[in-house]
């Protein structure tokens, strides 16, 4: 009898790929992530027994731990083929618990990426399990799990129910509030520029714009209007000559390839993605796609990485697609190396393509939209990092005009090099290009045209995005790759910090909440200390420092500090203060303040319960209205069909009590703050996810895109040829009901339109199967003969028969509410004409 392994990996996308790898003499099994894990209900930390933890298999997942117990024990070898990482590790080490494994039969592979070469390789060299990353991950699930379970309960009982705390999104969230502090204290200071318009003594007589640089050879900066006129003044009547003509070679290396922070990064930049999604999508393309001819193919390597190390048979297989694609001139001398920074684990490489053979072009067809744009990203950087340099041909030319010097530079790709493939995306705003400069020599005198002043302020430093906090968060060492993007998402769920736009904003309960654990811990939430925790992580990883010595030496102080705490805020209740909005309560005046409900944010009165006014959570968008000028806010609501929450566009003055003002500009699309190059208009983009190109909306414009171009689904029209829509009376009922084919279900049920006409009660019969006629899909539910005949016999008592199954379902699709309990009613208690209650109430009621 043939020898039979198991392999226990932990998604099921994961297990048909590798089992296609490993042929029939293994089977792959998923565990699906954990099975085994402290307790939800409970600490589960015996901090009186020097913190043993106690685990419990997860409740719901007795199915699959039953399952793996059994092929465990059939099985001659149990591979365990977890994620290469702390987690991983730690998931491997719960399986050999759980599943009673003994150390013979047990052995730890992990797969960088999943490729058949890889696969096959890894499961010839197998481990054992790495007890001190088990150890490291076990310290900071246990920290972790003491910080929240003792320190959220009293910010339950003193700030908010529902609130948590912990090491990293304290720390997080106290360096959004940072940053607003800084923003709110800033005081900006004036600054001008001066440019001179000259034109040069050629036949053409170019125009182009000189910056002013300063005076005597020194560079000068123009603090007032004052200081500005003094140099028109000396300037204007001085002969404006070349003083020296600089051209240089200005050379730009390319971008290493990707770690978790870099990916996630440029992906909020470039693709609009959140931390959250783009590792979702990521983790995708690690563990498997199918693509035509080739079958499962995981894509790239490992995405939970801080390494820049790159294998030489990757360098290799880079260099030749390099040199086949792009021609010699395109691969540098030497092949590029990376360094990872210096408190980096190293212990995967960079995320990279599996086989960068395999183009993101060739692909396209067999993977999702987000899948294609991320895959591309990732080939993109990976390719271009091991590319020759590119080389700008820069000029800088001064030119003097008495005492006074202006500068003109300008610079022209002279040779591609790695930006024919990618270039790193900016977190700030793009410079205004520079125009290009005729060809002067030194000496040549040049023309004045005229002077241009400008007016400017510093600016403050710029909010928190995304992709800039994770960086900063990586740059203070606080976190790891794997706690980015939950971190992220966790203090925006929390509502401690608020999106706006791409940019993130502290809240009043943030505010409250970080000013707190400043007050009483301290620890927490310094910057410092956690980075330093994170260091002390990495020294149980390697095995240098015990992992119980670690959580001794946090809690002693925190026990302290959260007992001095609980005394000093005994029968204390923080408020958070109410965030006021310029919007004004059209009932009372008062300005509204935003609150917080099951569906999120949301504008109310503060003179509840004298006033109950709410209206959706108003933001102030970039551009301006097309219709009237105004601003374009951005406004949300709850669709009372499917009570999700969505956003949608009007214009500022669309409620307003004066009528000669009111707006009726209303759109789905995203205004952005770019304008139309023809007609000056704010452009917009399509809504939703990753990058979507600007368009005018401009009917007049011939940059105009029409609506049926702009990429959304088209319109179904009913079978008199219109658009099967309907108009509300309101931006708010228009935004719930968004215009399908399904709008139908709003019209009266035809049966029930003939009942109507008649003031004699219709007889119900039995109703079969037949019933299911009714059309779930349109809403109408057509009732065919029964009801006609019920309802010529008027003078008969209404006689409810009983409802079979099949009329439930036909009830529950045409919307109308059928009679739940067998009754008998006059037709003067119950007219036949009675308005049928609509679906949505019928659901709404069946999910109470």
């Amino acid at each position: 009898m043939a020898k039979q392994s198991l392999v226990i990996v932990e998604s099921p996308a994961k297990a048909k790929t590798i089992e296609k790898y490993l042929g029939k003499d293994f089977r792959v099994k998923a565990s699906m992530g954990h099975l085994r894990d402290l307790p939800k209900s409970t600490l589960g930390v015996d901090v009186e027994n020097d913190f043993d933890p106690v685990y419990q298999p997860i409740k719901g997942k007795e199915d699959i731990i039953s399952d793996l117990k059994k092929s465990a024990k059939a099985a001659d070898t149990v591979y365990l083929a977890t994620d290469p990482d702390r987690e991983g590790e730690a998931i491997s080490w719960h399986l050999k618990q759980l599943l009673n494994l003994p150390d013979s039969k047990t052995h730890r592979v992990t797969f960088n990426e999943i490729t058949k070469k890889v696969v096959q390789e890894s499961i010839q060299e197998p481990r054992d399990i790495d007890q001190n990353l088990v150890d490291a991950q076990q310290a900071r699930r246990i920290l972790d799990r003491i910080v929240g379970y003792q320190l959220s309960p009293l910010l339950w009982k003193k700030v908010r129910r529902g609130l948590s705390a912990g090491r990293v999104q304290s720390v997080a969230t106290r360096m959004v509030d940072d940053r607003e502090r800084e923003i709110e204290a800033f005081t900006p200071e004036e600054y001008w520029t001066l440019d001179a318009i000259l034109r040069s003594d050629d036949v053409k007589r170019t125009e182009f714009t000189a910056h002013y640089h300063g005076r005597d050879g020194k560079k000068a900066e123009l603090k007032s209007a004052e200081e500005v006129e003094a140099v028109v003044e000396e300037s204007k009547n001085q002969a404006f000559a070349v003083k020296s003509v600089k051209r240089t070679d200005k050379q730009r290396s390319p971008s290493p390839p990707f770690t978790t922070s870099t990916l996630q990064q440029d992906a909020s930049r470039k693709l609009s993605m959140t931390p959250r999604r783009t590792m979702a999508i990521a983790q995708q393309l690690y563990e498997g796609v199918d693509i035509a001819g080739e079958g499962t193919v995981g894509l790239i390597t490992y995405m939970r990485t801080d390494s820049l190390r790159i294998s030489e048979e990757a360098l290799a297989s880079a260099k030749n697609f390099i040199l086949g694609r792009y021609g010699k001139d395109y691969y540098p001398a030497q092949t590029r190396h990376y360094k990872a920074k210096a408190n980096a684990q190293d212990a995967h490489e960079a995320i990279r393509p599996s086989n960068v053979t395999l183009t993101p072009e060739q692909v396209k067809g067999d993977l999702t939209g987000e899948q294609y744009r991320l895959y591309k990203l990732i080939w993109s950087r990976f390719l271009a990092s091991q590319m020759e340099n590119a080389v700008y041909d820069s000029v800088s030319v001064d030119i003097a005009a008495g005492v006074h010097i202006f500068r003109a530079t300008a610079s022209g790709l002279k040779f591609a090099g790695y930006t024919a493939v990618y270039e790193e995306g900016k977190d700030e705003d793009k410079e205004e290009k520079e125009s290009p400069l005729p060809a002067l020599r030194e000496g040549q005198p040049l023309d004045l045209k005229e002077f241009k002043r400008d007016q400017h302020f510093t600016q403050p430093p710029a909010h928190y995005t995304d992709a800039t906090l994770i960086r900063a968060m990586e740059e203070q060492g606080i976190g790891r790759p794997s706690t980015y993007a939950p971190t992220v998402s966790t203090i925006i769920d929390r509502e401690y910090v608020i999106k706006e736009g791409k940019y993130l904003k502290i809240t009043n309960l943030g505010r409250v909440v970080t000013e707190l654990m400043k007050q009483r811990f301290s620890d927490i939430a310094d910057l410092q200390f956690t980075a330093h925790m994170e260091q002390k992580l990495d020294s149980v990883e390697e095995g240098k420092t015990p992992w119980k010595n670690v959580l001794r030496d946090f809690y002693g102080d925190f026990d302290k500090s959260l007992k001095d705490a609980e005394t000093a805020l005994e029968g204390t209740r923080i408020k958070v203060p109410d965030e006021v909005s310029e919007e004004i309560c059209p009932e009372c005046g008062r300005n509204l303040v935003v609150k917080s409900g099951r569906f999120g944010r949301f504008l109310a009165c503060p003179g509840y319960p004298d006033c109950s006014f709410t209206m959706p959570l108003v933001v102030v968008m970039p551009g301006r209205c097309p219709k009237c000028g105004g601003r374009i806010m951005k406004r949300t609501g709850v669709s009372k069909k499917t009570n999700k929450q969505y956003n949608y566009y009007c214009c500022e003055h669309r409620s307003a009590k004066d009528e000669s003002a009111k707006c009726d500009f209303m759109t789905w699309d995203v205004p952005v703050k770019d304008d139309c190059p023809v007609c000056g208009q704010t452009m917009f983009k399509r809504s939703g996810r990753g990058y979507k190109r600007p368009y005018c909306v401009n009917p007049a414009c011939s940059n105009f895109l029409p609506e049926d171009q702009r990429g959304y689904p088209k319109k179904k029209t009913d079978e008199g040829g219109e658009t099967a829509t309907e108009t509300s009376e309101s931006a708010e009922e228009s935004a719930a009901k968004k215009p399908t084919a399904k709008k139908a279900a709003a019209k009266k049920p035809v049966a029930k339109k003939t009942a109507a006409k008649t003031t004699k009660p219709a007889k119900t019969t039995k109703t079969t199967k037949a019933t299911k006629a009714a059309d779930p899909a349109d809403g109408t539910a057509t009732v065919k003969k029964p009801a006609a005949k019920a309802a010529a016999k008027a003078t008969k008592t209404v006689k409810t028969a009983k409802t079979t199954k099949a009329t439930k379902a036909a009830d529950s699709a045409d919307g109308t509410a059928a009679a739940k309990k067998t009754t008998t009613k006059t037709a003067a208690s119950k007219p036949a004409a009675k308005k049928p209650a609509p679906k949505k109430a019928a659901a709404k009621k069946k999910e109470d």
